[in-house]
């Protein structure tokens, strides 16, 4: 399953922002983030100077999006990169792929 290189575009406008302060938020509570999800930069680099997160943090997100949106984030997909490059894409990817 492959993601477009504008994967945002098939969202409307209005979906894309709230999905973003959810995920914020999950990330914070999945993690124990000290961030507020309100200060998570949706365009910040998820790894790095950006939040900070490594490979186990990112598979605790992965879990938890599984959960809670119903669809299956896997540890081999070629475009892992693209999407957990920052929470805009990973909210583009889920709002993609949800199923509840």
């Amino acid at each position: 399953m492959s993601v477009p290189s504008d994967s945002t575009a098939a969202l409307p406008a209005s979906d894309l922002p709230t999905l973003e302060r959810e995920l914020a938020a999950l990330f914070v509570e999945a993690l124990n983030l000290e961030t507020a999800a309100a200060d998570i930069d949706p365009e910040a680099s998820l790894f790095g100077d950006g939040l900070g997160l490594d490979s186990i943090d990112i598979l605790e997100v992965a879990l938890e999006v599984s959960q809670r949106y119903g669809f299956q984030l896997r540890s081999d997909d070629e475009n892992n990169q693209k999407i957990f490059q920052n929470l805009r894409s990973l909210a583009a990817h889920v709002a993609q792929h949800r199923t509840k």
